[in-house]
């Protein structure tokens, strides 16, 4: 355990800490009172996961909540930088972020890249399930708080999930006066964000909030050949919500919001490992007219011969009504929403050379219903919850792949090397493909939990769902080069089958627990979680199989089976959670067990995306949380998770890579030591500071090969000024040791043996200024 003497030295330089270990949390259906604060200590956290307003530390689960001003100190202005409030879990997303955006808590999470695939750790916003990570990567807009829950959920969720969950929650509209806010940054790198919101009660009954968001950024690389930067990305959002609460028994909430971002993203990426064809790439790019980029990772150089524009749309609306109904609430989360990525002349060899460039479409419609029924049973002191949940979603996918003018070039010289003669195949500058893809989910639902109290002391946790997920896939070609020589087709590798398949998996799931509070302070509990994430269709153009597996190339061929199998977690959790010395300290440590069954891994191999299922897979550590008042305005936060053992069992049916091999993006040990300082200077003013070190231990970055990153090491700080009338001046900095690591590699496309690399963000800083009334 040397890196918790790494956390404990670096404690006294630090000036911050998990302010998330301070502030209430609620979701949208079940407000949470304020915060209590103890005589001198801790502040309660109130959260809901259990879907009713607790104290955190009365809850079996492992849990981390953040307020708004929590996460706004932390920098987290969307899911991209979550590791700041949690080590348990990362968030990680290349270059389309429909098919590679990646929630991970505790080693398990969806990794690689697929279109295919919902996330292992479900993100529900207001009450919704969003079926893609990536709407969680924009800005965040008006929300509340949020709050981690690790572990699988789904006997009080309406999706199940095998790793965790992410609730972020709204800010609610104001029916008791008229409030808002006015939020706004500037950084390094030409970063500009403005946030504002008001809330304006329109009577007793009636309440509005509408708010707003703007930003941008330049791309932290630069053009080796120009010096313009790439990655841009410019953003627009706006939420709208109106509260109506005619009485004590009816709340209607309705949330309509948009969002829009737009730039050269994302392909714009360094050279990681060089294979044999990186000279050649080389010699095309200066025969392009373009520079080489520096192989020094810190200069964040890169070339590329495409524009790579992209533009993400992400809206709809969500109705959530809550009934009192006798000592209990029904419940009712509606939702519609669209969410659509435009990928534009994007450079998919990643290089200066001019060799391979596409266009990629993705749209998805998405309904959800989810009906909960909260109540209690008297006769055995219990709280129930029972629900029902209903989700359709459809894709509609396509993709365009064109060669450049210098595909004919690159391939004569590639394949001169394995004695095939200039001029064999064809790759003349011209369409290669026009792809559709679609695909269906339509998921069924139903769950209970109950929490009964058998005493004072002890309290005993159960949970079943059923669930059934219908999911369909289906690819097909448009148009696919004719000539007998092209490259792929000469190459074996395309075209591929066409298919359309439809796979049904049903389970039951569920939850076993024990509770124990010998004292008032201690609360210990033990649980069984059963995990269930449904298998799919890979919808993909080589999902079906290779030329080989095509009937119309080959006849007589049998296209390969594009189903994957379903997702199962048998987690078993032992855990306590303390408060000590007067309650200025507080401790929750977990212990977690997880056997998992055909574990689902993307692969990007050349210019396929595999799923596979490695048939077993197990991942077990510690985790703890530790938040100390060391003085009225200084409190210290302590939190690591240990993964000795996060790995796939030894499977001859998978990428040899995989089997046997550790998880990608799982270090054996994550941790952050956070000061926070709230110091009175005047009775109008306060000085605010917050000093943060993360630690990350050498980690694999590639679900293709053993590519891995070195352990890292980052130091982030915020000094400001409050005020009591709501104003706040801060002036932040993240990453101040300006260390350069990357995030994910992957296998360069066409480019055997050569993978390039996502960097995370170089040192940034800059001022915020919020006023709140």
């Amino acid at each position: 355990m040397n890196k918790w003497r790494i956390l404990v030295s670096v404690a006294p330089i630090a000036l911050a800490c998990p302010a998330y270990a301070q502030a209430p949390a609620t979701d949208s259906s079940a407000p949470a009172p304020a915060a209590q604060q103890g005589s001198g200590g801790l502040e309660d956290i109130v959260v809901t996961a259990q879907r009713r307003a607790e104290n955190i530390q009365d809850v079996p689960i492992a849990i981390t909540a953040a307020d708004a001003d929590t996460l706004a100190t932390a920098r987290v202005d969307n899911v991209a930088n979550i590791q700041a409030i949690s080590p348990s879990i990362s968030f990680r997303a290349t270059n389309i972020a429909t098919s590679s955006a990646n929630v991970i808590i505790r080693g398990l999470g969806t990794t690689g890249n697929s279109r295919s695939f919902e996330g292992s750790v479900g993100v529900f916003i207001d009450g919704v399930y969003r079926s893609r990570a990536a709407s969680a990567l924009q800005n965040f807009l008006d929300i509340d708080n949020l709050q981690v829950l690790r572990g699988p959920q789904g006997t009080l969720f309406g999706k199940n999930t095998t790793a965790g969950a992410l609730l972020l929650t709204s800010t609610k509209p104001s029916l008791d006066r008229t409030e808002g806010l006015v939020d706004l940054s500037y950084a390094n790198y030409q970063t500009v964000l403005a946030r504002a919101a008001v809330s304006v009660p329109l009577s007793d009954t009636l309440s509005f909030r509408i708010a707003g968001l703007a930003g941008k950024r330049d791309g932290f690389y630069k053009d080796a050949t120009t010096g313009r930067s790439l990655n841009n990305d410019a953003s627009q959002a706006v939420k709208g919500q109106l509260l109506f609460e005619p009485s004590a028994d009816l709340t209607i909430r309705l949330i309509g919001d948009y969002a829009h971002s737009s730039g050269d993203c994302c392909y714009a990426t360094s050279d990681y490992i060089n294979g044999p064809t990186q000279p050649l790439i080389d010699a095309l790019t200066l025969a392009n007219g373009r520079r080489v980029p520096s192989r020094r990772l810190e200069d964040f150089q890169a070339s590329l011969s495409a524009r790579s524009l992209q533009s993400i749309e992400d809206y709809g609306g969500t109705a959530l009504v809550n009934i009192g109904v006798g000592n209990g609430e029904i419940r009712s989360v509606t939702a519609l929403r669209r969410f659509t990525l435009q990928q534009t002349d994007a450079d998919a060899d990643f290089s200066g050379a001019d060799v391979l460039s596409l266009d990629e479409g993705f749209r998805s419609k998405f309904f959800s219903q989810e009906l909960t029924y909260n109540g209690k049973i008297e006769a055995l002191n219990a709280d129930l919850v029972v629900g029902g949940f209903f989700s359709d979603e459809r894709l509609n996918m396509d993709r365009n792949l064109y060669w450049g003018t210098q595909a004919q070039t690159y391939w004569d010289a590639v394949l001169a090397g394995a004695g095939i003669p200039p001029g064999t195949v064809s790759a003349t500058n011209s369409r290669i493909a026009i792809e559709f893809m679609n695909g269906r989910s339509k998921s069924y639902a139903g769950f209970a939990h109950l929490d009964a109290r058998l005493s004072d002391q002890f309290s005993v946790i159960g949970g079943i769902r059923y669930s059934v997920e219908e999911k369909q896939g289906a690819f097909r070609y448009g148009f696919y080069d004719p000539r007998p020589n092209a490259v792929f087709r000469v190459l074996g590798v395309s075209p591929g089958p066409a298919y359309d398949r439809s796979t049904t998996d049903k389970a039951f799931s569920g939850t076993v627990g024990l509770q124990y509070r010998p004292v008032d302070d201690v609360m210990l509990y033990a649980t069984y979680n059963r995990g269930f994430k449904a298998g799919g269709v890979n919808i993909d153009s080589n999902g079906g199989g290779l030329v080989a597996n095509n009937p119309a190339e080959r006849p007589g061929a049998v296209p390969a089976n594009p189903v994957y199998r379903p997702e199962t977690v048998n987690a078993y959790e032992i855990g306590g959670k303390f408060e000590y010395l007067d309650r200025r300290a507080r401790t929750n440590i977990s212990f977690f067990y997880y056997d998992i069954s055909d574990v689902q891994v993307a692969q990007f191999v050349g210019l396929r995306f595999t799923v596979l299922n490695a048939r077993s897979a197990t991942d077990y550590g510690v985790e703890i949380e530790n938040l100390f008042q060391l003085t009225p305005a200084l409190t210290l936060g302590l939190d690591g998770t240990w993964l000795p053992h996060a790995q796939y069992g030894a499977d001859p049916t998978i990428d040899a890579v995989l089997s046997n091999s550790r998880f990608r993006f799982a270090p054996k040990f994550q941790g952050n030591a956070t000061l926070n300082l709230d110091q009175p200077l005047t009775d109008e003013v306060n000085l605010t500071a917050r000093v943060q070190y993360q630690y990350s231990g050498s980690q694999l970055i590639n679900t293709a090969s053993l590519a891995e990153r070195g352990a890292v090491h980052l130091l982030n700080a915020n000094l400001g000024l409050k005020l009591r009338s709501g104003l706040t001046v801060e002036a932040f900095g993240q990453n101040l040791t300006n260390e350069i690591y990357p995030t994910q590699a992957f296998n360069t496309p066409i480019q055997t043996g050569d993978q390039n690399a996502y960097l995370a963000p170089p040192r940034t800083y800059g001022l915020r200024v919020r006023a709140s009334f």
